[in-house]
């Protein structure tokens, strides 16, 4: 297994939409970025990158080359993810913190996690989406995002799965087998007493 963590930060800007996780959301001001901005999936992209000791975002989106500029993130996303794959591992899940002081993440937080999941391949089960206010750390024009990764190898995630399996299937052998005893009436002779001589 390994442990991947990413962090980044993006002011506010006026005038440009406001994508947190794949999802845009309404909001007065945007995040500045070179690309469309989305704090949580580079936050998300270094921490495949890092998992897997494949470099960082800036390697391979560079904000100095202009084919990236308003950039979809999910993109950053799938090449973090082919990355992991090569190198013979899956997410197994992550969780995340964003800290921004508006919008409020709460009532978008299931719609971030799904798309999140999606762009993962996994589970939204598997995905933790939380969101703290910066009080006392005066960036409130910014938002900032802390993401975890944990990956598994593949070989041992199909170990896991076939052991799940034979689990399974030894539990219906058992319920089956429990069934056939219970309808099977065993009829009790009496029991013959001893002759005293």
């Amino acid at each position: 297994m390994r442990i991947g963590y990413g962090w980044d930060s993006h002011e506010f800007k006026k005038g440009v939409p406001l994508k947190i996780g794949g999802v845009t959301l309404e909001h007065t001001h945007g995040l500045a970025g070179h690309s469309d901005g989305d704090v949580l999936l580079h936050a998300l992209t270094d921490a495949l990158l890092g998992a897997v000791a494949a470099g960082d975002i800036g390697g391979y989106f560079p904000p100095s080359d202009p084919k990236w500029k308003n950039a979809d993130s999910s993109l950053f996303v799938a090449v973090a993810l082919a990355k992991v794959k090569e190198a013979g591992y899956q997410v197994c899940n992550v969780d995340s913190t964003l800290v921004l002081s508006e919008p409020r993440v709460g009532p978008v937080a299931n719609r971030i996690r799904q798309r999140v999941a999606e762009l993962l391949e996994i589970s939204p089960l598997e995905v933790g989406i939380k969101a703290k206010t910066p009080e006392g750390m005066g960036t409130e024009k910014a938002a900032i995002a802390h993401v975890v990764v944990l990956l598994e190898r593949q070989d041992d995630h199909k170990k896991l799965e076939v052991a799940a399996a034979m689990l399974e299937a030894d539990k219906h052998v058992d319920e089956v087998v429990k069934s056939l005893i219970s309808d099977v009436k065993i009829e009790k002779k009496p029991r013959r007493e001893k002759v005293r001589t």
